[in-house]
């Protein structure tokens, strides 16, 4: 069954010592990411809200044939074109989304300026003619702008919705190729069986791949066209050209699909390796009442019907994620959502594919549809029910107007159930790329607009975006506050060196930790940065430098590090014995003016460690000199007040030179402008 919406819509249809008394460090010293630093071993055991995941891919179809969303019409300006573009991106982004899939060659056409084919008539109204701009380059770069993966979706076969070609535009390849051309059910095709038909939309396709910066390449559901009642695809005379060694037609016409699919992965991943590859197949593949592998359902199976063997592909990791069109109510007779969830769950199962389910937003709310469509809960239903299949990685709404529409609220409830805070885009198996080294959180200062953050990008790495998180109150960062979304505030776009945040949404008398992580283009995610505090008090500055902030701390090689006791601050702290030489460990920040500062120390507890070890404070006025008997500790310690100097240098240092016994400790300090 697929949706009566006409045939242009997708378918039916994202860390050694001894002596001195202490509690000994155990092991090797070792060195560990910093303070906030959140190990996938330590989030794996972490208690995480299915409401707010970590990762999730939340995405939205925004199709232009026939400009079902976009552009509404044909023949806007330029200028109109844009505004109604940016508009919806600024929609994504509202509902926390993050990513678009947005259709650019509709019928063998293209929103590009294609070597290959014609501009598509839905710009202008006129197929051929130039848009007087760049719409591919230019929604490419709104999306990364509003840090939105941008999927290129590409219908393969598709020429017109007639079969007249001399209403193609003259340059068309059809025209020149007549015979590369199939008439069926009022509409005009490329024929698939062709091998040189293959070769080229696979080519028109690819010089998108190559000349533009997509994160994927999408496909909908058709491949041949779905059949009319009837009436026998007219490509018998091509399958006794190309069909041998095929017993029958069906096997013939399903190989010319599965090497398209497979075709088109391979040169993507060779020219691009992380651009991904998916495919929004109709939901059903076979009914388990003609094949035993297939699901419990009696649809039309794409498997027979339009020759599209999905699970082949899945299986064979032809594709990069699979997003079937699930556009049925939880207990349909026919196609019941759950039993397909489930059936797709499986079927990913033991491969790299991603899962994501293409959600039949069209239907809530609209007239005509079935009465569970009139629920307003039924399509938040779904996304709760996906909770149980961990396979099941995110979802696709069909379409963009009928997110905007939010008949009966239904947008809306899923939004506030399941988007409640932004997610990373999940990780896909087999692409490539790296965590690359944790931002410098230089600053975080409150303000009228709110908390105004600024970073300086890692030392190593390709840096795409960042991650901003915020937590509550003060204290140390449990690895278990980063791992699902609860805390996350927002993505941004990476722009040269450095990067800004402003958080509007803070509290005037909130006082909150702020950290920023960094990621690849294929979202791997850095160790968190430094934190930065904000306090209750309106534009106090506050910042917290930890012995593992980039930066941040200096200590030679006669410090080792540890993680041995359970009151440090953050992953470790650093340690060495008592010695009448001059070799402090160094903590640094960044201050912003010459004023009264408190001063606080944090440092793990024993009553081995040292009773008498000397801080030394960096004064407007000289060195100070505090001693501190590190026996007791776990929590902030007040060394005192001080005038401090405007700038960025070592402020606080933990000194060797005691005659006590026990090791001194150097972990964390916090420095608040009164």
């Amino acid at each position: 069954m697929r949706r009566d919406l006409g045939r242009f819509l997708p378918g039916a249809a994202l860390v050694a010592a001894l002596t001195l008394g202490a509690a000994a460090p155990t092991g090797a010293p070792v060195s560990r990411p910093g303070p906030d630093t959140v190990p996938v071993a330590a989030q794996a055991a972490c208690a995480t809200d299915p409401a707010t995941p970590k990762r999730q891919s939340r995405a939205m179809w925004m199709a232009s044939v026939a400009n079902i969303d976009w552009p509404s019409r044909t023949g806007l300006t330029p200028a109109a074109q844009q505004a109604e573009y940016r508009s919806w991106l600024d929609l994504a982004r509202q509902q926390r989304m993050n990513a678009v899939v947005v259709q650019i060659r509709p019928a063998a056409d293209a929103f590009w300026p294609s070597p290959y084919e014609p501009w598509s008539q839905w710009l202008t109204g006129t197929q051929g003619t130039h848009p007087g701009y760049d719409p591919l380059a230019f929604m490419v770069a709104e999306a990364h702008a509003r840090n939105l993966e941008f999927h290129a979706w590409f219908n393969p076969y598709r020429v017109a919705n007639h079969t007249d070609l001399t209403r193609l535009a003259a340059n068309h390849p059809a025209r020149k190729n007549p015979g590369w051309t199939v008439a069926y059910g009022g509409q005009l095709y490329y024929n698939p069986g062709i091998p040189a038909v293959r070769a080229f939309v696979q080519d028109a396709m690819m010089d998108a791949v190559r000349r533009y910066d997509i994160d994927a390449v999408h496909w909908d559901d058709y491949f041949y066209p779905y059949p009319v009642s009837g009436v026998a695809f007219p490509d018998q005379a091509t399958y006794a050209q190309y069909g041998a060694g095929f017993g029958n037609i069906a096997d013939w016409r399903r190989n010319n699909v599965n090497l398209l699919v497979q075709e088109m992965g391979a040169k993507i991943h060779a020219a691009k390796p992380w651009v991904k590859f998916g495919v929004s197949p109709f939901g059903i593949w076979r009914n388990a009442g003609t094949d035993p592998l297939g699901s419990r359902t009696t649809g039309l199976q794409s498997y027979d019907a339009i020759y599209a063997d999905t699970r082949r592909w899945v299986r064979q990791g032809w594709v990069d994620y699979i997003a079937p069109q699930l556009y049925w109510h939880i207990g349909h007779p026919a196609a019941d959502y759950a039993e397909l969830v489930r059936w797709w769950s499986e079927t990913v199962s033991g491969t790299d594919v991603q899962l994501l389910v293409g959600q039949g937003t069209y239907r809530a709310g609209a007239a005509g549809q079935d009465a569970a469509w009139q629920d307003p809960a039924e399509l938040t239903d779904h996304l709760t029910l996906n909770r149980a299949y961990p396979r099941v990685v995110g979802d696709i709404q069909f379409s963009a107007k009928d997110v905007r529409a939010d008949r009966i609220g239904a947008v809306s409830r899923l939004v506030a159930d399941h988007y409640r805070r932004p997610a990373l885009v999940p990780l896909a198996a087999g692409l490539g790329g790296a965590a690359p080294a944790a931002p410098n959180l230089t600053s975080a200062v409150r303000g009228t607009g709110g908390v105004a953050l600024s970073w300086q990008r890692g030392a190593t790495g390709s840096t795409t975006a960042y991650a901003v998180y915020r937590l509550p109150g003060d204290g140390a960062v449990d690895p278990c506050d980063l791992a699902d979304g609860r805390h996350l505030l927002g993505t941004v776009r990476a722009s040269g060196s450095t990067g800004m945040f402003t958080d509007a949404t803070a509290a005037a008398g909130g006082t909150y930790r702020y950290l920023v992580t960094a990621l690849d283009r294929l979202h791997h995610e850095s160790a968190a940065s430094n934190v930065r505090l904000v306090t209750a008090a309106g534009g106090t500055f506050s910042v917290v430098v930890d012995n593992a902030t980039a930066g941040g701390f200096a200590a030679a090689t006669t410090w080792g590090t540890s993680s041995y006791s359970s009151a440090r601050y953050g992953a470790n702290y650093r340690y060495a014995n008592p010695q009448a030489v001059s070799d402090p460990a160094w903590f640094s920040a960044a201050l912003p003016a010459t004023d009264s500062y408190r001063v606080e120390v944090w440092y793990p507890a024993d009553p081995g460690y040292n009773s008498a070890t000397p801080y030394l404070v960096a004064t407007a006025n000289g060195t100070v000199t505090v001693t501190v008997d590190q026996r007791s500790g776990g929590q902030w310690r007040v060394l005192g007040t001080y005038q401090l100097a405007a700038g960025e240098r070592p402020v606080i240092g933990v000194s060797r030179w005691t005659s006590a016994q026990g090791y001194v400790v150097a972990d964390a300090v916090r420095i608040t402008r009164l």
